[in-house]
C-alpha cells in the first residue's frame, strides 16, 4: 500500500520526518482496488502512515477507493 512503506521518505529535512496516521473508514472492493494483490475490507477501520510529503496524494487515493478520513494524527517517528 502505497501509505505504509516510508521508505521513500528524506528523513534529513522537517517536511521528510513527519508522519501521520489515518483512520479510514468505508474502503469497499472496486475497479481501483480489482488491480491490486490485496482485497480491501468493506467495514471497520483501517489505519494508513502517510508521510508529509504524500499527504494530498494519499487523501485523493482513498477518497477514489470510496473510503472516508475520519481522523488525522501525528505519528512520533524514533530517531
Amino acid at each position: 500500500m502505497l501509505g505504509q512503506a516510508l521508505a521513500g521518505v528524506a528523513a534529513n529535512t522537517s517536511a521528510g520526518a513527519r508522519v501521520f496516521r489515518y483512520e479510514v473508514t468505508g474502503l469497499a472492493q472496486n475497479d481501483q482496488t480489482d488491480r491490486q494483490d490485496f482485497s480491501v475490507r468493506n467495514s471497520g477501520s483501517v489505519f494508513i502512515n502517510v508521510p508529509y510529503n504524500r499527504m494530498n496524494q494519499e487523501m485523493q487515493r482513498i477518497l477514489r477507493l470510496g473510503g472516508k478520513i475520519v481522523n488525522i494524527t501525528p505519528v512520533v517517528v524514533a530517531e
